[in-house]
């Protein structure tokens, strides 16, 4: 990195000088920064446990997130995560009356309890953890720190574990119902074909885009999410992506600025499909969320 204020010079990557500097910052600016609401810092397990979970927060699609954070490179950060997190998924109660009293009650009763999260913040992984990650059946995100000069922060996702044995691909075909008309169960096949077209597309932006199902939209995010598809789609099929629409050229049909209109999901841009050719146009789209995400 090089800063280029009165003349260039370049600006070499540092780690914090305690584990407490990223961990005070991520905290303050944890929407911001990972997409999660921030709920509580130094949290006790109790006398049993006898721990403390470093952050405690609730992603964008409602799901329970552990963030654990590391100075340098720890070969525990990964196991200690998932001990927390085996401690969260045995205090449920505990866990929804925190989110209760810090978001509300609405909150508090839309917990994604199926795709709870660990996220480990450190100054670099081992290769092993790496490979934990990709092969565990919780999720887990490895996000990798730096700091450049006083002003700037840089964080990475090095690995990305979905935490499901298989990802949601939409439906192939439309089954036989009593009492619809052969011409809609026609149009329900085709954006059947099209959802699942469009869930292989965004799976396929990276190997870290992993896919969460809720019961009103399917997230397909990376560290926050990338796009949410609503579901049940019928006349066409609906994607909100992370896009800022005054950064896109909008397109009558197509395109639509949504900001401050409510929709299921994250995303102020609304795409619209209707044939594989829509898809098609909306691709660079998706990526341009991806990198940004």
């Amino acid at each position: 990195m090089f800063s280029v204020r009165h003349g260039v010079r370049e600006v070499s990557p540092r780690l914090a000088e305690v584990e407490a500097d990223v961990q005070g910052l991520i905290e303050t600016h944890m929407e911001a920064m990972l997409g999660v609401r921030f709920l509580a810092s130094e949290y006790s397990t109790g006398p049993v446990h006898g721990g403390r979970i470093d952050s405690l927060g609730l992603d964008e699609n409602g799901a329970p997130v552990i963030v654990e954070y590391k100075r340098a490179t720890d070969a525990g950060v990964i196991h200690q995560g998932l001990f927390y997190l085996a401690w969260l998924m045995d205090h449920r109660d505990e866990f929804q009356r925190l989110v209760r009293d810090r978001l509300g009650a609405e909150a508090a009763g839309q917990i994604l309890w199926s795709a709870p999260r660990v996220i480990c913040v450190a100054g670099d992984f081992t290769r092993y953890d790496i490979h934990a990650v990709r092969e565990h059946r919780r999720g887990i995100d490895l996000v990798r720190y730096r700091f450049y000069g006083c002003d700037h922060i840089a964080l990475e996702t090095v690995a990305s574990g979905s935490g499901h044995t298989g990802a949601p691909r939409g439906r192939r075909g439309a089954g036989f119902r009593p009492g619809v008309s052969p011409r809609r169960r026609v149009s329900e096949r085709v954006m059947a074909d099209l959802s699942a077209a469009l869930g292989e597309v965004l799976l396929g932006l990276g190997a870290d885009v992993t896919a969460v199902r809720r019961k009103q939209y399917t997230a397909y995010r990376r560290m926050r999410n990338v796009v949410c598809v609503p579901h049940p789609q019928q006349a066409k099929v609906l994607a909100y992506v992370r896009l800022h629409p005054k950064a896109v050229d909008l397109v009558p049909g197509f395109t639509r600025d949504v900001t401050g209109l409510g929709h299921h999901g994250t995303g102020d841009l609304e795409v619209q499909l209707r044939s594989e050719r829509d898809l098609e146009r909306a691709v660079d789209l998706f990526r341009q969320a991806y990198v940004g995400a």
